[in-house]
């Protein structure tokens, strides 16, 4: 549920006045300010359990420089506001949604990855997908990941252009003895709003499909990427023109897949920047990607 705060003034001007039955001088007139039966509302920031509010606005997604070809150019994007998770989903959350019948048990999984306030790992991007929904939620654009990284400051990072430590997010970590944290443990490492974990610890799947050249597409000012026709032509555009590093290490897609956006415990300091795109089938199940919820 929502709830808005609220402060409400009104002026009547109907009824007959009341009888005075003291000296007391009548106080001074009250000025005619037009208003009639009416009600100014003035609505604070709306609030959602679990969540923070990411206000509307305009800001820079992509670069100019560094990463991949993919991340080019730097553009501004307008979005709507959106409520986003505060954290991760853990594996506390994630079980409460299979109890109810609400998710499907995600197997066998490595007993590393599972205490109950780590990022729940291994769902596919359709199980991330359902455990949104039954949250009566959502999962959140690629655009809308980036805007709660950056801000309106553009910074490099979600905490600001600082590079990387071991108290702003979990990364630099081996796959083999590596693992997860809790989430919410490095506060350092917040992002503009307040999210947690927005950089390392896992992959954080998002809504849209991969798309190589979003932010070159008549759409990219709203932060919204190509069908999966037009996709499929851009990867095989790439692949005969022989540009393989374009999408970054992984092999350029033959389906559409997904984004997934943040950095991992697996992941060395650049691969936390706040425009790092990776992309994956949605049927993958990754030990180092998660999810997080978001709402209009």
């Amino acid at each position: 549920m929502i709830r808005w705060s609220a402060l409400v003034l009104a002026v009547a001007c109907h009824g007959a006045p009341a009888t005075v039955t003291d000296a007391s001088p009548p106080p001074p007139p009250i000025e005619d300010s037009g208003v009639r039966e009416e009600a100014i509302v003035e609505a604070a920031t709306p609030v959602r359990e679990g969540m923070i509010w990411v206000p509307a606005g305009t800001f820079t997604m992509g670069a100019e420089s560094g990463g991949e070809e993919d991340e080019r150019p730097a553009h501004r994007v307008t979005l709507a506001g959106f409520f986003l998770d505060r954290t991760p989903v853990t594996n506390e959350a994630y079980e409460a949604c299979v109890k109810a019948n609400g998710c499907a048990a995600l197997g066998a999984r490595d007993p590393k990855y599972t205490p109950p306030l780590h990022p729940v790992n291994t769902a596919t991007w359709d199980e991330a997908k359902a455990y949104c929904a039954w949250k009566g939620a959502r999962l959140p654009r690629e655009a809308e990941y980036e805007r709660a990284m950056r801000g309106d400051d553009g910074r490099t990072y979600a905490w600001g252009n600082d590079l990387p430590t071991a108290e702003r997010a979990a990364f630099g970590r081996s796959l083999k003895t590596g693992s997860t944290d809790d989430v919410a443990t490095h506060p350092a490492g917040r992002g503009p709003y307040g999210h947690d974990d927005l950089a390392g610890d896992v992959w954080e799947w998002v809504e849209d499909e991969y798309d190589p050249y979003a932010y070159r597409r008549a759409t990219a000012d709203r932060g919204i990427p190509g069908t999966c026709a037009e996709i499929m032509q851009t990867q095989d555009e790439l692949r005969q023109k022989g540009l393989q590093g374009f999408t970054g290490s992984n092999p350029i897609p033959h389906v559409c897949e997904h984004v997934l956006r943040g950095g991992a415990f697996n992941y060395d300091a650049n691969g936390l920047r706040a425009t790092n795109r990776v992309h994956h089938p949605a049927h993958f199940k990754l030990v180092m990607a998660g999810f997080r919820c978001a709402h209009d």
